[in-house]
């Protein structure tokens, strides 16, 4: 079964080149354009990772989409984009649990995001105990 991954950025351009690299890598992909429709998807979908550009409508949108993610009863792992890593720590306080700095490199990415839905499931796994 394909892993479903949730990825939200208001650059068309980001959005169809990430999804064609997470779909080569054998990922199903969902795209939303702004944080109000990623948070109709996480809604009304079932995802195992939610990626998230930071700046959308505001500067801080992807917090809007951690947050909603954050509050699904099937708790995907959430990851945030950003071209401003300076974020300080500020994003693992807002619920994401990983920070993607863009450009990034293909590999690099899709051994991010693996850790990431380990490590992740793990957590999960842990909790159900």
């Amino acid at each position: 079964m394909k892993r479903r991954i949730l990825l939200v950025d208001d650059e068309l351009a980001i959005l169809l080149t990430l999804r064609a690299i997470l779909e080569m890598n054998g990922f199903e992909v969902d795209t939303a354009a702004s944080a109000k429709e990623a948070q109709n998807k996480l809604q009304n979908g079932v995802y195992e990772m939610a990626i998230t550009d930071m700046r959308m409508e505001s500067e801080t949108s992807g917090y809007d989409v951690i947050r909603a993610a954050r509050q699904q009863p099937y708790d995907p792992a959430t990851a945030l984009l950003t071209a401003y890593p300076s974020l300080g720590n500020d994003w693992k306080s807002k619920g994401a649990q990983s920070l993607l700095v863009k450009p990034v490199n293909t590999d690099e990415l899709l051994r991010q995001l693996e850790a990431l839905l380990v490590t992740h499931q793990d957590q999960k796994m842990m909790a159900q105990k």
